[in-house]
């Protein structure tokens, strides 16, 4: 590797550390005062809190990144101009575009390790941080998960507890449930055997019911059940994939198949998972554009200012087209790598015209 490379590649790794490290405080800091916030009443120490806090910072840093991948590069042609390397390495016949070009490798390389070993970390701290909090909180009386098994809830409710089992989910029916209940000391009352339940609303409407409690079995063609659970509960407990790795997310997309879930939420994290090298290297190229272009106009601070504006304006449209794609408003792989082509249209068009300026 030249010198030039070397020069470079470490120069931004250095503004990179630093960017990353300040938006890791300000997020552990908030993280913090939220959870001091939540867990207080609970008596927990502050050492513990502080740890609670830092599980769950790498997660929402791995989010940020394409805003910390932007400043970085900002700061970075900032101090390339401000010190004139630009022009001594433009005298020395290394090109703009060639500086983009080796920052761009970089970033992609950097990219692919942050999603194969820092997302994993950061979505096993995550896991292990809602866990806790799930302990703490009122949702820790409804659990849900998703096995091989089908679909497992544990509902608590009249103080007794409901441990429901379904192999399939349609729409907003359960299919082949089996509801086993007990009193508060886990001692068996009675399981209930319905062919399908409305979960539409709390109020279940079990179909086909068999009751069985002792030696004693009774039919009815339809059974109203009180529960914690509707359907945007049943799917709001398994939206968040961030907090599972990259085994995980297999696991419970097979898992979803086997049970007729929805899969396109796993699909449509799994593509961006795929596609964030990819992303973030376009931002780290759009970024040295924006900053090549305007490097003689405008000071410090307004290059800043508008390079975060635009990344924004970015991000919103990526969220945008998820929203399409997670809605089957558009195909997944469209929704997807749309705006990634379009910005890496607009990345080549203007990355040609980088020497002239």
């Amino acid at each position: 590797m030249t010198t030039y490379k070397k020069f470079l590649i470490k120069h931004f790794t250095t503004y990179f550390v630093k960017v990353s490290l300040f938006f890791s405080m300000i997020i552990l800091i908030t993280n913090i005062l939220e959870n001091y916030e939540y867990f207080s009443d609970f008596g927990f120490s502050i050492p513990y809190i502080i740890f609670l806090s830092f599980l769950n910072t790498p997660s929402t840093v791995y989010d940020i990144f394409p805003f910390i991948f932007l400043i970085t590069t900002q700061f970075f042609f900032i101090s390339l101009i401000d010190k004139n390397e630009l022009g001594i390495f433009k005298y020395s016949g290394l090109a703009n575009h060639e500086i983009i070009k080796i920052i761009g490798i970089y970033t992609f390389i950097l990219s692919i390790i942050l999603v194969v070993i820092f997302y994993n970390i950061s979505a096993t701290l995550k896991k292990s941080y809602l866990v806790i909090k799930n302990n703490y909180s009122n949702d820790g009386k409804y659990l849900a998960v998703i096995t091989q098994n089908g679909l497992w809830m544990k509902d608590t409710i009249n103080k007794n507890i409901n441990i429901i089992n379904a192999n399939k989910i349609d729409n907003e029916f359960l299919s082949q449930v089996t509801i086993s209940q007990f009193n508060q000391n886990f001692e068996p009352l009675r399981v209930i055997i319905g062919d399908k339940i409305n979960v539409s609303s709390t109020e279940w409407e079990i179909f086909n019911a068999r009751i069985l409690e002792g030696s004693k079995t009774t039919n009815l063609d339809k059974l109203v059940l009180k529960s914690n659970f509707d359907l945007k509960r049943i799917n709001n407990l398994f939206s968040n994939l961030s907090s599972l790795n990259m085994v995980d997310l297999f696991e419970l997309r097979k898992n979803y198949n086997l049970l007729n879930y929805s899969i396109i939420e796993i699909d449509s994290h799994l593509y961006r998972m795929m596609s964030y090298p990819i992303y973030l290297t376009l931002i780290t190229i759009f970024s040295s554009i924006v900053m090549l272009n305007i490097k003689y106009q405008k000071n410090s601070l307004f290059k800043i200012i508008f390079g975060i504006l635009l990344a924004v304006v970015i991000f919103y449209i990526n969220y945008f087209f998820n929203v399409l794609g997670v809605s089957e408003k558009i195909p997944i792989i469209i929704s997807i790598f749309l705006p990634l082509s379009v910005l890496m249209i607009i990345n080549f068009i203007y990355i040609i015209k980088i020497n002239e300026k």
